[in-house]
This record gives C-alpha cells, sequence and structure tokens, in this order.
C-alpha cells in the first residue's frame, strides 16, 4: 500500500495543530514533538470499523466522486487507515474536533485534492454528530460548511493553480503574477493549499489560451518554469498577507505527483 504519506497525512498533522491553537501553544507543541513520531511514514492498514461515514448520508459528495453510489461493486477500499510506523493515532473523534475547533475557520484552496480533503473532513464531521446543525452555502468560488452551535467553519476555493486564470476578448489567460483572487483567503485560522497536476494538461484539457509572465504574453512556455514562477508569486502573497502568529499554511502534495512541488513550496515559504 506504500510508505508514504503526503497529502492526506499534511491535512491530519494540520488537524492536529489546529488543536493546539486552544491550548498553551508551547505545552502543546511539545506533546506533539515527544512521541518522536513521524506522521509521513507508514503503511495503510485495515480496520473493519471503517469507514468514517456512509456516503449515502454525506449531503456534501459531489455526484461524480461517489464510488459506491456510482456501482463500484467492492467497498474493502473504504476500510482503509493511516498507520504511522512509530506510533499509533487515535481515532477520529469528531465531536471533540468540533469542540476544539469552536470559533475557528479552515479553508482548503486548489484542485480536486483539496476537494476531496473537504469533502472527506465535512462528511466525517456531519456523521459524528447526530442531526447536526450546519449550513452550507457558496458564495462565489467559495464553498462554506458551518456547524453553528460550534462557530467552526470549514471551506474551499476551487483554484487549480493559485494564481489568476482570467477570460478577455482574446481567450483564457493564466496570470503567473497575479493573485487577486487571494482577497477571498486572508482572515483564516488554517490555509491549507494544492496545485500541480493542472500545470502540466495540454491539448483540449488544457484550461488557458494563453500564459502571462513579467508583462508579456506567451502561447505556451516550459511547464515546470511556468510551476514555479506560479509558486513564487504563491509565496509572496503568503509573506505579504499573512500572520503566521494567527494562520497556520500548508501545501499539500499529491502522492503519485512529484516531489518537486512540495520541495518548491517548502523553498518559497523559507528561502
Amino acid at each position: 500500500m506504500g510508505k508514504m504519506l503526503h497529502g492526506f497525512g499534511l491535512v491530519a498533522y494540520a488537524l492536529l495543530l489546529v488543536l493546539c491553537l486552544h491550548e498553551d501553544q508551547l505545552h502543546c507543541y511539545a506533546k506533539v514533538l515527544a512521541t518522536s513520531c513521524d506522521l509521513f511514514h507508514g503503511s495503510w492498514v485495515l480496520d473493519k470499523s471503517y469507514p468514517l461515514y456512509d456516503t449515502s448520508s454525506c449531503p456534501f459528495i459531489e455526484k461524480e466522486f461517489d464510488c459506491q453510489n456510482n456501482g463500484r461493486p467492492d467497498d474493502r477500499y473504504l476500510k482503509y487507515r493511516w498507520k504511522p510506523d512509530a506510533c499509533a493515532l487515535p481515532r477520529f473523534n469528531g465531536r471533540d474536533l468540533l469542540k476544539r475547533l469552536k470559533g475557528k475557520k479552515i479553508l482548503f484552496v486548489g484542485d480536486s485534492l483539496s476537494l476531496n480533503q473537504w469533502q472527506s473532513l465535512t462528511c466525517m464531521l456531519h456523521a459524528a454528530v447526530p442531526q447536526p446543525n450546519y449550513a452550507l452555502t457558496r458564495k462565489a468560488d467559495i464553498s462554506a460548511f458551518s456547524w453553528p452551535d460550534y462557530d467552526v467553519s470549514i471551506m474551499l476555493s476551487r483554484n487549480a493553480f493559485l494564481v489568476d486564470l482570467v477570460d478577455t476578448k482574446e481567450g483564457r489567460v493564466l496570470k503567473l503574477d497575479s493573485i487577486e483572487n487571494g482577497n477571498t483567503w486572508k482572515g483564516y485560522d488554517m490555509l491549507i493549499f494544492n496545485t500541480w497536476h493542472w500545470w502540466l494538461h495540454k491539448g483540449s484539457k488544457q484550461p488557458w489560451d494563453y500564459i502571462e509572465v513579467r508583462g508579456k504574453i506567451v502561447k505556451d512556455m516550459d511547464r515546470l518554469d511556468a510551476f514555479k514562477e506560479g509558486l513564487t508569486t504563491w509565496s509572496k502573497w503568503v509573506d505579504s498577507n499573512v500572520d503566521a502568529a494567527n494562520t497556520k499554511v500548508f501545501f499539500q502534495e499529491e502522492k503519485n505527483g512529484t516531489s518537486q512541488s512540495q520541495q518548491l513550496a517548502k523553498d518559497k515559504i523559507n528561502p
């Protein structure tokens, strides 16, 4: 099943850290570090008590992501949980998490990887609270799932490139130097980003017609160079708009993607 965990492990680690927001942070981080547990190395193990939620009863699963209702005959793939090599993670407790997250806002920003993480987490929390009082809203490009009783909001911004993709008279332009849409990402307690595979698509699957970089518009360019330019713009936005004392920032990597995306993100955030 593999020995490395990237996107899922990062979100799990992020949620572990956000729990520290309600405790004395130095004490909480000390407890996490004292375990000497690397959450990112481990394996998927079969757990017959899984899954943690039933897709048929979760109102947030989009049709194309619901394998069971789309006719997949087996369900074994739903019964695996992540187990780090060096320790045992406690079982997910949605009600406890909602209590610990009281007053917090979390935003996923990215492509279908972020969508999957957002849908899975909201379904897990929905299943943990019988007959929950919740609100599901969409404003502009932000989908918001909130629990008024707990004052918790977990949101999603679908943005495959993080930088701006705009429609013009000439066509769709991917602006590597612009993140005007970043204004909607401000004011959160946690930001969880991802971007990668859409940078590689060509032909009919390519979602832009032109690329704009440093004042020049081109038909195409080396995709990794474009990716680097986009991440540079994103990192500058983070540096200029995020108060690290109040907001935790994470970058997810696709497990079967490239290790370069994670390393580039780290290099941009920690030059």
